[in-house]
């Protein structure tokens, strides 16, 4: 069975580190972890792990936050992977740092990225992870907040969380979204 867990985020140096990439960072944990080496491929770049039986391609979209559901359709289908083994990895200002909240479907809550893929691919019934980077900003300060780097608390705290979604992102490939949901939401 093959999978697609998709970290949404920007290309460029500017962006790396910043609570907005929060997608390439926990798909960039998975690989250090596993020992494997992104590669540029079309529409961004790719590492593939094996586990459990499993094919699991990690990609992160060099498209853009706004354009991500051009590479994730064109992955989808380039790889016959049904939306049902699709795993988007997104940041969420409504939820506190660090909360990892994982549904099986749901809105775009206003996020570009999520916007793209539920425009692109006509649906929103597709698993995604949302990782909180809390909402410490002045009004009108949003997009400053999102693509600035964490901060040194955070930075502090943030292996042992990306961590757990390392974890949940084998969990889902192997035991399911329910099972995931119930082992990883708020926890």
């Amino acid at each position: 069975m093959k999978y697609l867990i998709t970290g949404l985020g920007n290309p460029g140096a500017e962006y790396e580190n910043t609570r907005h990439n929060i997608g390439f960072s926990a798909l960039d944990k998975i690989a250090a972890d596993e020992n494997l080496q992104f590669e540029a491929v079309r529409h961004g770049w790719s590492a593939t792990l094996k586990h459990k039986g499993r094919t699991i391609i990690l990609l992160k979209p060099n498209t853009y936050m706004n354009l991500s559901g051009k590479a994730i359709q064109y992955w989808l289908q380039a790889e016959k992977i049904p939306i049902e083994n699709l795993l988007v990895i997104t940041d969420d200002l409504a939820l506190p740092f660090g909360t990892i909240r994982i549904r099986g479907k749901g809105s775009d809550g206003g996020h570009n990225g999520l916007k793209s893929i539920q425009e692109t691919l006509g649906r929103n019934d597709y698993a995604r992870l949302r990782f909180g980077i809390g909402s410490e900003f002045n009004k009108g300060h949003q997009i400053n907040y999102v693509l600035s780097p964490w901060s040194n608390d955070e930075n502090a705290a943030l292996p042992e969380r990306l961590q757990k979604c390392a974890d949940s992102v084998k969990c889902f490939a192997t035991i399911g979204i329910a099972f995931t949901m119930s082992n990883f939401n708020n926890k």
